[in-house]
């Protein structure tokens, strides 16, 4: 068995998060499929066993079991020592867009994405409402990364992976991502990171829609 067992699947951008940092830092790590569509996470057995919130990601590793990405994120980062903080003020700045990604950027883009590839359904007022707010949060990230390559300087940290999540699958997203350039070219950065792989090359697929 690995070191590093993670509980996830390849349609979640918030495990595909957890996922990249450890192909990233290159530890031993295994995925554990959770059929999400099927309602794995919110059955009791899940919240009894692997996480009481309902959610994937979870990591596991030395007995502990982490939810939240951030966490995860933060947690391989302190152990690893890569892709962390160097300072207090990089940690306050990283959480600080990692906050933002979680309230405005993932949040947005994640569920407009559910809305329409997976729930189906079709353009509502809900996904009107989503899609500006996601479009108002790749305005702010694109002007921020108009005078940086990464989210916080010169060099990348679990604020990039954590911002970067979903951005990655592409035509799935509902919202183009063409229009904001520097976002693009901040996630071809990401993209020659050595070790980087695509989220359906490190997680297993459960969505049968």
């Amino acid at each position: 068995m690995a070191d590093f067992r993670l509980h996830c699947f390849g349609e979640s951008g918030n495990a595909y998060k957890a996922a990249l940092m450890l192909e990233l830092c290159r530890l031993p790590w295994e995925p554990v499929a959770v059929d999400f569509f099927k309602g794995e996470t919110r059955g009791p057995e899940y919240r009894a066993q692997v996480n009481e919130m309902g959610e994937a990601p979870v990591l596991e590793h030395q007995g502990r079991k982490l939810t939240q990405s951030g966490v995860i994120l933060d947690y391989l980062a302190e152990i690893t020592r890569k892709f962390g903080a160097k300072s207090d003020d990089e940690r306050r700045e990283i959480w600080r867009w990692i906050l933002f990604d979680n309230h405005k950027f993932t949040a947005s883009l994640a569920s407009l994405r559910f809305l329409i590839r997976f729930a189906r359904s079709g353009e509502t007022p809900v996904t009107d409402f989503l899609r500006g707010r996601a479009v108002s949060a790749l305005k702010i990230a694109d002007l921020h990364l108009a005078e940086r390559p990464f989210i916080i300087g010169k060099r990348p940290t679990i604020a990039d992976l954590s911002m970067a999540g979903y951005l990655f699958y592409g035509e799935e997203l509902a919202v183009p991502l063409d229009p904001h350039v520097n976002v693009m070219k901040w996630l071809d950065r990401i993209q020659a990171l050595p070790g980087w792989k695509h989220p359906y090359e490190l997680m297993p697929r459960v969505w049968a829609g």
